[in-house]
């Protein structure tokens, strides 16, 4: 019997050794199939978590705030747009001093704990104030949600262009974005569930609980090996990184000649690449407020004041198009980019928009906009979104940061009040939602063009800096 318990053992760790051997070849293949390396991937889980918690958060917040901005009257969502614009010109001084001062690893936390904060504070207005203040509320709801919505995640992807460097980007970015999708479809699961049992106010606390998850991903994110060297402070916006030590990525930044609240302001000013984004970025939230406002306008004509219903719609909608964006993202999304490359990838965004807004003046119908809302929206998460964000890869950290955050929100919402107010002065002027469509064509085929050139500018800029690292080391 003694004799059998060595050759016993000896199996046991024949078995143990087999199955590890299957899981490491199960892992090998799949990180094959997502065309990552083992050193990224768990940079890469820390990244999508933090994306996903994210995303949860907002949409659960997302059909609340339509909702509202749409029961106070389409006709005053132009003024929503511009108080929205109006809080980004406060928020971005005060996020610029905040990332002059301390290093990422303290002041992301300490942004998305204000913003816990916020929700807090609406939490306890809409449950104890009057409903003759509720109107008030809501309209203050719908902005700090846009507000929340832009620097939660410009902050997400300055991150992530920080900690990987552009070949990673084009294999990785996508994968990231499988993050936000999951997210966003829990988000709007949640609320189409539990809108009408729990009740909307709740919804804020479940959103609250999400950030802080946020902020611990965040926080095991910085603990992981850095896979990338940090760009020098003297690099400029529009030229390649100068690699310093890959310590100085998760440490506190080195003294700038530029510090303070007109940083982000200064390095877009001083770099025609930036301003080529500045301009992508433009056009893409014009063309997004003009079809925001087409729906919105045949949403209103639908279900009237039926805040159930409008919720429920958008509800719907985020679902399908999170769904679409999933797949594409876990699967086509690094290929595509690979196949193209980043200059006609960024092209193919804007290229559906012209199309869709073509189709859309044909024939301007609740069920084509919503088709359209969603094949545009999908794209944009999964492909769009994703590709934008490789073009700051290889710049510096104020660049990732200030100059990205000025753009993610002050320009993204410029774009959304001039086209906000665009819009009504068209219909103010007769025009109709079909002769509104045909403008926004030519729109769409100039920023097509653009994305075209930046892509190409920024292959140009990533060869600099990888050579630039190739003869440092």
């Amino acid at each position: 019997m003694e004799s059998q318990h060595p050759r016993c053992w000896q199996n046991g760790a024949m078995k143990t050794t087999d199955d590890r051997d299957r899981r490491e070849e199960l892992s090998g293949r799949l990180r094959r199939l997502l065309r990552i390396k083992q050193a990224e991937a768990l940079p890469l889980l820390w990244s999508i978590g933090i994306f996903f918690c994210l995303m949860s958060s907002y949409y659960i917040l997302r059909p609340v705030r339509d909702a509202m901005g749409i029961s106070g009257g389409v006709r005053n969502l132009q003024w929503l747009f511009t108080g929205t614009l109006a809080a980004m010109l406060l928020a971005n001084p005060l996020f610029a001093a905040l990332v002059s001062k301390m290093p990422r690893e303290r002041f992301i936390p300490i942004v998305y704990r204000v913003f816990m904060l916020n929700l807090l504070v609406f939490f306890l207005l809409l449950k104890l104030l009057p409903s003759q203040h509720a109107v008030w509320v809501a309209r203050a709801f719908y902005v700090w949600v846009s507000v929340f919505a832009l620097f939660a995640v410009s902050i997400l992807w300055g991150l992530m262009a920080d900690i990987f460097h552009s070949a990673q980007a084009k294999r990785i970015f996508g994968l990231i974005g499988i993050g936000g999708t999951l997210g966003a479809m829990a988000g709007a699961g949640i609320t189409s569930l539990l809108a009408q049992s729990l009740g909307v106010v709740n919804l804020l606390l479940l959103s609250l609980v999400l950030l802080e998850g946020a902020v611990f991903c965040t926080r095991r994110l910085s603990r992981c090996e850095p896979l990338r060297p940090a760009a020098s402070p003297k690099t400029g916006a529009g030229r390649s990184a100068v690699p310093d030590p890959p310590r100085q990525t998760t440490t506190a930044p080195s003294p700038r000649p530029l510090a303070g609240v007109l940083d982000g302001i200064l390095r877009v000013s001083r770099s025609p690449y930036l301003c080529g984004i500045c301009l992508y970025m433009f056009l893409y939230t014009t063309t997004s407020t003009f079809l925001y406002f087409e729906m919105a306008t045949l949403v209103e004509a639908r279900f009237g004041e039926n805040a159930a219903a409008t919720t429920a719609l958008f509800a719907k909608m985020d679902f399908v198009i999170n769904s679409l964006a999933l797949v594409t993202q876990a699967l086509l999304t690094s290929r595509i980019v690979g196949k193209l490359g980043l200059g006609l990838t960024l092209m193919l965004l804007p290229a559906i928009t012209a199309a869709g807004f073509s189709i859309l003046a044909v024939a301007p119908l609740l069920p084509v906009i919503v088709v359209f809302n969603v094949l545009r929206r999908a794209t944009q998460f999964a492909i769009g979104k994703p590709t934008r964000e490789i073009l700051y890869t290889p710049l510096d950290r104020d660049a990732k940061y200030k100059a990205k955050s000025l753009i993610d929100t002050f320009v993204y919402r410029s774009g959304d009040a001039l086209a906000a107010w665009g819009f009504k002065g068209l219909r103010s002027l007769s025009f109709g939602l079909a002769p509104i469509a045909w403008i926004a064509v030519p729109i769409g085929l100039v920023w097509a063009v653009l994305g075209l050139l930046l892509g190409r500018h920024q292959d140009h800029l990533s060869q600099e800096a990888d050579a630039a690292r190739s003869r440092a080391a």
